[in-house]
């Protein structure tokens, strides 16, 4: 399969190709040319399959230049680290099902696809003699779920940004007491869209990024959303029985790629009534699906750091496909928006966004009460992502009854 630039300047390229260049050259995000469609017959087959299994059925639909053993290998090597069997299980907590993505080394969901990352990095630099400078920037889970992914590996260098004293302490632990000699940490006074900018501005400079051999770990690279694809679907069949039944999923997010994976599994023909995007004060998603409003914020730092994101990167594969997939809607609507911090949309263009999203922002206060009801109810404690996440479907579920 071939991938494109959403800005629409570049050839397509493999697989391989995208893994490798994390953002176009063209300074855009890289998509399939087509998303692979799932029949309900299909969809029937892999119901009991187990986790490594599925990942392999998904993610082999969208890579035709590595060979299915070594695909299935990468696969299976990126979940051993998992303490979990089932890798994401789903588990019901009155009238909620949570899908615990915390199994893998730095209890982060992030793990999920970096573990994977990490894998194809090392495999495809073994296979054309190359080294890679890995440059990224994180808000807390990213970095620590980032370097355990790399870390020790062959060819490869990280250097992570991060917002200095707005991480949790633990991620803050778990990036900077890595001893091994390819991990750099990089403390930045500002926030994480700080970070991330100085990440972009570094791809954006061609020569540089050529020179510096640089790779992607962030959610832009298209193989962490493709890692996150399977979970949406590993968590359907957990949720549903052998008749084809619309789910809704409540998503918390910042940077729009967790969701965006549950965006292309629906694409694919997963049965998702609604994808429910979860904000917590740093809401611009939400303003985008409830107002029509993507303006840039000020970043408030929250007790759910990885979602302290004003400029959500992923957002642009989203515009894409929103924009009929036209290249030169992308590029003018990046333009307004770096001339005046503000995109603008059509009243029907809001109308599709709307058939395939709700939104909800839940503040400080919300969170820390969701988690306290919830453990009275349950004894189960969510962390906060996982607060913002749960809070709307709550409120829907009470609505109800």
């Amino acid at each position: 399969m071939k991938y494109i630039s959403t800005r629409g300047n570049i050839a397509p390229v493999g697989f391989k190709d995208a893994v490798m260049m994390g953002l176009a050259t063209d300074g855009g995000l890289l998509l399939p040319e087509r998303f692979p469609v799932i029949d309900a017959g299909t969809l029937s087959a892999w119901r009991t399959l187990p986790y490594r299994e599925l990942a392999f059925q998904v993610i082999s639909r969208f890579v035709d230049d590595i060979p299915a053993t070594d695909l299935k290998n990468l696969i299976d090597k990126s979940y051993d680290s998992f303490a979990h069997e089932e890798i994401t299980p789903v588990i019901a907590k009155n009238g909620v099902h949570i899908l615990e993505l915390f199994h893998g080394p730095t209890l982060a969901f992030k793990d999920v696809a970096l573990q994977l990352l990490g894998n194809l990095f090392e495999y495809l630099l073994k296979e054309s003699g190359r080294k890679m400078n890995i440059v990224g920037a994180t808000s807390g889970d990213t970095g620590s779920a980032a370097i355990y992914g790399v870390r020790g590996k062959e060819n490869i260098n990280i250097f992570i940004l991060h917002p200095y004293g707005k991480t949790s302490p633990i991620q803050a632990r778990q990036m900077t007491t890595v001893l091994d000699a390819n991990v750099f940490n990089i403390a930045v006074n500002g926030t994480f869209d700080d970070c991330q900018n100085i990440v972009k501005d570094l791809f954006n400079d061609l020569p540089f990024k050529e020179q510096y051999a640089l790779g992607a770990v962030n959610s832009i690279n298209w193989a962490r959303v493709l890692a996150q694809v399977v979970y949406y679907f590993y968590a359907w069949f957990r949720v549903t029985d052998a008749q084809e039944s619309p789910v809704v999923f409540s998503v918390p997010t910042g940077n729009f790629g967790d969701i965006f994976a549950g965006y292309v599994a629906k694409r694919m023909g997963l049965p998702i009534a609604k994808l429910l995007l979860a904000t917590n004060e740093n809401n611009i998603l939400t303003r985008f699906i409830n107002d029509g409003d993507y303006s840039k914020g000020s970043v408030v730092q929250t007790v759910s750091p990885s979602m302290d994101i004003q400029v959500a990167s992923n957002f642009e594969r989203y515009l894409y496909y929103l924009f009929d997939e036209s290249p030169a809607r992308v590029r003018e609507c990046f333009s307004q928006f770096a001339a005046t911090g503000r995109m603008t949309f059509t009243a029907e263009e809001l109308e599709r966004v709307r058939k395939d999203f709700a939104s909800r922002s839940v503040n400080e206060e919300e969170t820390l009460e969701t988690i306290a009801a919830f453990h009275r109810e349950t004894s189960y404690i969510l962390d906060p992502h996982t607060a913002v996440g749960s809070r709307p479907l709550r409120i829907v579920r009470q609505a109800a009854q």
